[in-house]
């Protein structure tokens, strides 16, 4: 799996003209996943991506993780991730998972963070979507499971 995590202020995700998902301060992920994902690997990434700490503290340090500043997770699937840019003006697609191995695996990963008592909206898998961020910082980084 691999997840952009993005610190946000704000961000929701729209389809079709309705808004799906919304949160405040927190993260907005963007989620790939590969052929040989697992839920392994969703439970590496949700522990990973809740206990970040990427919040400043009192002294404007990055010491605080999602959890315990009591953030929001904007959860968006993104097979795109896995695009392979390396030839040609194409990407191609061939690892990214298909979308019935994908979906069960995004979906468990999202089950994952609320389990940890997280606030967790997605937008649709599958789906055209509007992702709105207000990037906070900006702080972006890419997480993987392998």
């Amino acid at each position: 799996m691999r997840v952009v995590v993005q610190r946000s202020k704000e961000a929701s995700v729209t389809v079709d003209g309705a808004v799906v998902g919304q949160i405040t301060k927190g993260f907005v992920l963007l989620v790939g996943v590969t052929h040989d994902d697992t839920e392994a690997d969703a439970a590496f990434l949700a522990d990973k991506i809740a206990n970040l700490r990427v919040f400043e503290d009192e002294n404007g340090k990055m010491n605080h993780s999602l959890l315990d500043v009591e953030g929001e997770v904007l959860s968006v699937s993104q097979f795109t991730l896995y695009g392979d840019c390396r030839k040609g003006r194409r990407p191609n697609f061939m690892e990214a998972a298909r979308p019935e191995h994908a979906e069960g695996i995004y979906q468990k990963f999202n089950a994952l963070l609320l389990e940890k008592g997280l606030k967790v909206d997605t937008g649709t898998f599958g789906a055209m979507m509007d992702v709105q961020i207000v990037n906070d910082g900006p702080v972006t980084l890419i997480i993987e499971s392998k």
